[in-house]
């Protein structure tokens, strides 16, 4: 295998840059440029040391620190060295160039954590884990990131793959001895194990939106009708002045994106057109993007104007309402602090039909707001979310599915009495769709592919 190099750092001008070689000959080929009192092959394992990199000719290019990390001790679990530089773009360069020319290839994106991957160090939940750590955005993206990492979810699945290959290992024996009719595999121990795993990878599943929502954050659209106040409440949320804010009707006429965190998860919140009847051609075409925006968000607040609930609520509430039945819609009285108390009961019972929870607020006083953070997280079901163990990925969901699929033919198979051959093919299904998710089944397509959106130099 070759011998790797790349920065580790971000590109551009910093304080220090970090340089990271990997293989075989990373010791060997550091050793040749750098001069310190002592060669680098003398060097224990994790130790740093202080001295001058050199260039091809000779010549010195920066004082650097190096430190060594000896096989199997190390990231990629192959002789590894950190070399930590000045962060001149030049200096950069100049050592890399000075590698490259001593034996070193440069690495591709993603082969440092691949290379952890077939090296043992690391399965390929914790490989990717790696890669949602250093995007994490927030709180809690970073939290499930972390917990992935040290193997939350790889410890999870391989319980459940214990517990199948275990019966598994049963019925193939079973194939043994077909001749004797004997059974060694308890069929009703079988059916109350896979009720439990079963309960187990919907739990999973059922955590993916949440866990996208984590990963991504939670798109919120804000809809409703015209100076309903749907902009002074994006940038009370965002905490600035993101939308314009006037008392003149269809002053915005195209959605506005901000974000920001709420109790440490994401939120992306899209404040939008307002939505009435208009023969501005326009208009109309922000109110069609309005109605698009819905569509795609995972939260819908609907911003009410007490002052103005009128004719064309139930116009509108047929326009937004069919839209929310694969989201979670939220009803928004604002304006409150023109309304008398004793009016906001009344209020409320006219949207009594709509299944979904109503606050009261005054974005231009502020009130209220706190109570509709917490609905936000409680509509985008995050504190549903049980634990650290959550899913955040694609690939990870679909393979889950195809376990849930097994399963029930798994449970099929043996209430009809089908014989241990036919259902072993069904578990062994089972058994590979969880093994792909921590890549102990996996090709090189999907390990390409996997590697191919990390950064050059992780």
């Amino acid at each position: 295998m070759n011998t790797i190099c790349a920065i580790s750092t971000p590109a551009g001008v910093g304080g220090i840059a970090v340089i990271r070689v990997s293989g075989p000959d990373a010791i060997a080929v550091c050793s040749s440029i750098f001069r310190s009192k002592r060669s680098l092959k003398e060097f224990e394992s994790h130790t740093a040391h202080y001295g001058t990199i050199l260039d091809a000719d000779g010549n010195d290019i920066d004082d650097c620190v190096v430190t060594t990390f000896i096989a199997p001790h190390s990231f990629t679990g192959e002789d590894t060295v950190e070399i930590a530089c000045h962060g001149s773009i030049y200096i950069q360069q100049s050592i890399i160039k000075s590698l490259v020319k001593a034996g070193c290839r440069m690495a591709e994106p993603g082969e440092f954590t691949k290379r952890a991957f077939l090296n043992g160090k690391m399965d390929l939940v914790k490989a990717e884990a790696v890669a949602d750590l250093i995007s994490s955005s927030n709180a809690a993206a970073h939290k499930v990131a972390l917990n992935q990492m040290r193997g939350g979810i790889s410890s999870e699945l391989e319980i459940l793959r214990s517990k199948l290959l275990d019966f598994t290992s049963l019925l193939e024996l079973e194939l043994d001895f077909s001749e004797e009719d004997v059974e060694f595999a308890n069929r009703g121990q079988m059916l109350e194990l896979l009720d439990t795993i079963k309960c187990k990878i919907e739990y999973l599943t059922k955590s993916f939106d949440a866990g996208n929502a984590i990963k991504n954050g939670v798109g919120v659209a804000i809809v409703g009708e015209t100076n309903a106040g749907k902009s002074t409440l994006l940038n009370l949320l965002v905490g600035e002045d993101r939308a314009i804010v006037s008392d003149v009707h269809g002053t915005t006429r195209d959605t506005i994106e901000d974000t920001t965190t709420i109790d440490g998860y994401l939120f992306r919140f899209i404040d939008t057109a307002g939505i009435r009847e208009t023969s501005d051609k326009i208009e109309n075409i922000g109110i069609k993007r309005s109605l698009q925006t819905i569509e795609k968000a995972n939260v819908v607040l609907w911003v009410i104007d007490c002052k103005s609930v009128n004719e064309h609520i139930d116009w509108m509430a047929g326009k937004i309402v069919p839209l929310c039945k694969e989201r979670s819609l939220v009803l928004v009285f604002n304006k409150t602090d023109l309304l008398p108390d004793d009016e906001i009961p009344t209020l409320e019972n006219l949207f009594s039909d709509i299944d979904a929870p109503h606050i009261c607020i005054s974005a231009k006083q502020g009130t209220g707001v706190d109570t509709l953070k917490q609905q936000l997280i409680s509509a985008a079901h995050l504190d549903s979310v049980q634990g650290d163990v959550v899913i955040t990925n694609m690939r990870h969901y679909e393979a889950l599915c195809n376990a849930l699929r097994a399963i029930e033919r798994i449970k099929n198979g043996l209430n009809a009495g089908l014989s241990g051959e036919l259902v072993s093919m069904d578990l062994h299904d089972c058994l590979d769709a969880l093994g792909s998710i921590t890549g102990q089944i996996h090709s090189q397509d999907v390990l390409n592919n996997i590697f191919s959106k990390f950064c050059i130099g992780k």
